[in-house]
Protein backbone atom coordinates (compact mmCIF):
# COMPACT_ATOMS: atom_id res chain seq x y z
CA UNK A 1 0.00 0.00 0.00
CA UNK A 2 1.24 3.80 -0.67
CA UNK A 3 0.21 6.73 0.67
CA UNK A 4 1.24 10.01 -1.41
CA UNK A 5 1.92 13.27 0.71
CA UNK A 6 1.95 16.91 -0.86
CA UNK A 7 5.02 18.52 1.12
CA UNK A 8 5.43 22.16 0.89
CA UNK A 9 9.01 23.21 1.92
CA UNK A 10 11.71 20.39 2.41
CA UNK A 11 11.72 20.58 6.03
CA UNK A 12 8.17 20.33 6.70
CA UNK A 13 7.60 16.40 6.07
CA UNK A 14 5.30 14.02 7.66
CA UNK A 15 7.29 13.57 10.87
CA UNK A 16 5.29 11.03 12.87
CA UNK A 17 3.08 9.74 10.29
CA UNK A 18 5.90 8.92 8.45
CA UNK A 19 7.23 6.50 11.08
CA UNK A 20 4.10 5.20 11.96
CA UNK A 21 3.11 3.75 8.20
CA UNK A 22 6.51 2.33 8.02
CA UNK A 23 5.62 0.66 11.03
CA UNK A 24 2.66 -0.92 9.36
CA UNK A 25 4.14 -1.42 5.64
CA UNK A 26 2.54 1.27 3.54
CA UNK A 27 5.24 3.45 1.62
CA UNK A 28 5.00 7.08 2.09
CA UNK A 29 5.82 9.25 -1.33
CA UNK A 30 6.53 12.51 -1.27
CA UNK A 31 5.41 15.02 -3.68
CA UNK A 32 7.08 18.36 -4.07
CA UNK A 33 4.81 20.07 -6.33
CA UNK A 34 6.95 23.60 -5.60
CA UNK A 35 10.00 21.98 -7.28
CA UNK A 36 10.40 23.35 -10.89
CA UNK A 37 9.87 20.78 -13.43
CA UNK A 38 8.63 17.93 -11.31
CA UNK A 39 6.11 15.38 -12.42
CA UNK A 40 2.63 15.65 -11.48
CA UNK A 41 1.66 12.28 -9.57
CA UNK A 42 -0.85 9.70 -10.72
CA UNK A 43 -3.25 10.03 -7.19
CA UNK A 44 -5.36 7.21 -8.25
CA UNK A 45 -2.39 4.86 -7.88
CA UNK A 46 -2.21 5.67 -3.93
CA UNK A 47 -4.20 4.49 -1.20
CA UNK A 48 -4.49 8.00 0.74
CA UNK A 49 -3.31 11.84 0.26
CA UNK A 50 -1.98 13.99 3.40
CA UNK A 51 -1.59 17.34 2.54
CA UNK A 52 1.44 18.73 4.89
CA UNK A 53 1.55 22.42 6.03
CA UNK A 54 4.11 25.00 4.78
CA UNK A 55 4.52 28.66 5.63
CA UNK A 56 2.63 30.12 2.07
CA UNK A 57 -1.06 30.58 1.98
CA UNK A 58 -3.51 28.71 0.62
CA UNK A 59 -4.52 31.97 -1.37
CA UNK A 60 -1.21 32.14 -3.07
CA UNK A 61 -1.39 32.63 -6.90
CA UNK A 62 1.03 29.72 -7.03
CA UNK A 63 0.72 27.25 -10.01
CA UNK A 64 1.50 24.79 -7.59
CA UNK A 65 -0.84 25.33 -5.32
CA UNK A 66 -3.41 25.42 -7.64
CA UNK A 67 -2.60 21.96 -8.97
CA UNK A 68 -2.95 20.67 -5.42
CA UNK A 69 -6.27 22.27 -5.59
CA UNK A 70 -7.44 20.51 -8.29
CA UNK A 71 -6.14 17.47 -6.72
CA UNK A 72 -7.72 17.07 -3.72
CA UNK A 73 -10.74 18.07 -5.47
CA UNK A 74 -10.40 14.97 -7.73
CA UNK A 75 -9.83 12.73 -4.12
CA UNK A 76 -12.76 13.77 -2.85
CA UNK A 77 -14.88 13.58 -5.68
CA UNK A 78 -13.43 9.73 -5.65
CA UNK A 79 -14.22 9.36 -2.23
CA UNK A 80 -10.17 8.90 -1.82
CA UNK A 81 -9.16 9.51 2.01
CA UNK A 82 -7.44 12.97 2.53
CA UNK A 83 -5.71 14.02 5.22
CA UNK A 84 -5.18 18.16 5.86
CA UNK A 85 -2.82 19.54 8.20
CA UNK A 86 -2.28 23.13 8.90
CA UNK A 87 -1.67 24.74 5.19
CA UNK A 88 -3.04 21.29 4.51
CA UNK A 89 -6.22 22.12 6.12
CA UNK A 90 -7.01 24.97 4.45
CA UNK A 91 -6.40 23.68 1.25
CA UNK A 92 -8.80 21.28 1.29
CA UNK A 93 -11.21 23.52 3.21
CA UNK A 94 -10.50 26.06 -0.30
CA UNK A 95 -10.77 22.69 -2.60
CA UNK A 96 -14.46 22.38 -1.11
CA UNK A 97 -15.40 26.41 -1.36
CA UNK A 98 -14.96 27.50 2.04
CA UNK A 99 -12.76 30.64 2.45
CA UNK A 100 -9.42 30.92 3.85
CA UNK A 101 -8.40 33.80 5.73
CA UNK A 102 -6.43 36.15 8.22
CA UNK A 103 -7.16 34.39 12.14
CA UNK A 104 -7.48 37.22 14.51
CA UNK A 105 -3.96 35.77 16.35
CA UNK A 106 -1.43 33.55 15.53
CA UNK A 107 -0.59 30.74 16.81
CA UNK A 108 3.08 29.64 17.03
CA UNK A 109 3.53 27.18 19.83
CA UNK A 110 1.84 25.18 22.70
CA UNK A 111 -1.65 25.92 22.77
CA UNK A 112 -5.04 23.98 24.44
CA UNK A 113 -7.44 22.14 21.71
CA UNK A 114 -11.11 21.37 22.39
CA UNK A 115 -13.25 19.13 21.30
CA UNK A 116 -17.27 19.64 19.99
CA UNK A 117 -19.80 17.30 20.84
CA UNK A 118 -19.66 15.97 17.20
CA UNK A 119 -16.01 14.41 18.09
CA UNK A 120 -17.51 12.43 20.52
CA UNK A 121 -18.43 10.04 17.77
CA UNK A 122 -15.76 11.10 15.39
CA UNK A 123 -13.64 7.83 13.98
CA UNK A 124 -10.12 9.96 15.02
CA UNK A 125 -11.37 11.74 17.71
CA UNK A 126 -13.59 9.47 20.07
CA UNK A 127 -12.97 9.48 23.65
CA UNK A 128 -9.84 11.75 23.83
CA UNK A 129 -10.27 14.96 26.43
CA UNK A 130 -9.04 18.52 26.22
CA UNK A 131 -5.43 18.89 25.89
CA UNK A 132 -2.21 21.11 24.87
CA UNK A 133 -0.85 20.62 21.06
CA UNK A 134 1.40 22.21 19.22
CA UNK A 135 0.16 24.82 16.30
CA UNK A 136 1.82 27.39 13.86
CA UNK A 137 -0.61 29.31 11.99
CA UNK A 138 -1.46 32.58 11.19
CA UNK A 139 -4.93 31.90 8.68
CA UNK A 140 -7.62 30.09 9.02
CA UNK A 141 -11.25 28.87 7.27
CA UNK A 142 -14.44 28.49 7.11
CA UNK A 143 -16.29 25.16 7.28
CA UNK A 144 -16.89 23.66 4.20
CA UNK A 145 -20.76 22.72 3.23
CA UNK A 146 -21.44 19.87 4.74
CA UNK A 147 -18.32 18.97 7.16
CA UNK A 148 -18.38 18.10 10.90
CA UNK A 149 -16.68 20.76 12.85
CA UNK A 150 -14.62 18.72 15.56
CA UNK A 151 -12.15 20.71 17.58
CA UNK A 152 -11.51 24.54 18.53
CA UNK A 153 -9.08 26.59 20.41
CA UNK A 154 -9.19 29.94 22.50
CA UNK A 155 -7.61 31.84 19.90
CA UNK A 156 -9.39 29.75 16.37
CA UNK A 157 -12.61 28.80 16.38
CA UNK A 158 -11.88 25.87 13.65
CA UNK A 159 -9.29 23.68 14.32
CA UNK A 160 -10.50 20.16 12.48
CA UNK A 161 -13.34 19.39 10.56
CA UNK A 162 -14.61 16.18 8.53
CA UNK A 163 -16.27 15.97 5.63
CA UNK A 164 -18.12 12.36 4.93
CA UNK A 165 -15.91 10.16 6.67
CA UNK A 166 -12.91 10.05 4.82
CA UNK A 167 -12.10 13.72 4.45
CA UNK A 168 -9.84 15.82 7.10
CA UNK A 169 -8.77 18.67 8.04
CA UNK A 170 -6.31 19.32 11.19
CA UNK A 171 -5.21 22.82 11.76
CA UNK A 172 -2.72 21.54 14.42
CA UNK A 173 0.25 20.10 14.57
CA UNK A 174 0.42 16.13 15.90
CA UNK A 175 2.94 14.85 13.28
CA UNK A 176 5.54 16.79 15.01
CA UNK A 177 8.69 15.65 17.12
CA UNK A 178 10.42 17.76 19.51
CA UNK A 179 13.32 17.78 16.65
CA UNK A 180 10.78 19.36 14.20
CA UNK A 181 9.82 22.21 16.15
CA UNK A 182 13.33 23.00 16.62
CA UNK A 183 14.14 22.70 13.31
CA UNK A 184 11.33 24.92 12.08
CA UNK A 185 12.35 27.79 15.04
CA UNK A 186 15.69 27.90 12.67
CA UNK A 187 14.49 28.01 9.37
CA UNK A 188 14.48 31.31 7.39
CA UNK A 189 11.05 30.87 5.60
CA UNK A 190 9.90 30.85 9.49
CA UNK A 191 12.08 34.02 10.68
CA UNK A 192 9.64 36.27 10.94
CA UNK A 193 7.12 34.37 12.81
CA UNK A 194 10.47 34.08 15.38
CA UNK A 195 10.84 37.10 15.96
CA UNK A 196 7.59 38.20 17.19
CA UNK A 197 7.46 35.63 19.98
CA UNK A 198 7.51 37.23 23.01
CA UNK A 199 10.01 34.22 24.27
CA UNK A 200 12.16 30.90 22.55
CA UNK A 201 9.73 28.54 21.57
CA UNK A 202 9.95 24.90 23.85
CA UNK A 203 9.88 21.98 21.84
CA UNK A 204 9.29 19.79 25.27
CA UNK A 205 6.63 21.02 27.24
CA UNK A 206 4.06 18.71 26.06
CA UNK A 207 6.16 16.40 23.52
CA UNK A 208 5.70 13.23 25.78
CA UNK A 209 1.56 13.86 25.41
CA UNK A 210 1.57 14.64 22.12
CA UNK A 211 3.61 11.22 21.18
CA UNK A 212 0.80 9.99 22.85
CA UNK A 213 -1.95 11.51 20.71
CA UNK A 214 -0.44 11.46 17.24
CA UNK A 215 0.06 7.65 17.56
CA UNK A 216 -3.64 7.56 18.81
CA UNK A 217 -5.08 9.63 16.37
CA UNK A 218 -2.84 8.64 13.13
CA UNK A 219 -2.95 5.23 14.02
CA UNK A 220 -6.99 5.23 13.50
CA UNK A 221 -6.65 7.33 10.55
CA UNK A 222 -4.91 4.01 9.33
CA UNK A 223 -8.09 2.06 9.68
CA UNK A 224 -10.02 4.54 7.26
CA UNK A 225 -7.34 3.45 4.39
CA UNK A 226 -8.81 0.67 2.02
CA UNK A 227 -7.44 -2.62 1.87
CA UNK A 228 -5.52 -2.70 -1.21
Amino acid sequence: MKVLAFRHVPFEGAGRIESLLAQRNIRLDYADLYVPGVRTPDIAGYAALIVLGGPMSANDGLPYIHQELDLIAQAVARDQPVLGICLGAQLLARSLGARVYRNAVKEIGWFDLHFTESAACDALFSGIASQPVFHWHGETFDLPAGAEWLAFSAGCRHQAFRLGTKHYGLQFHLEVTPGMIADWCCQDENGGDVRELAAPLDPLPHASELEKLSDLVFNRWCGLLPNW
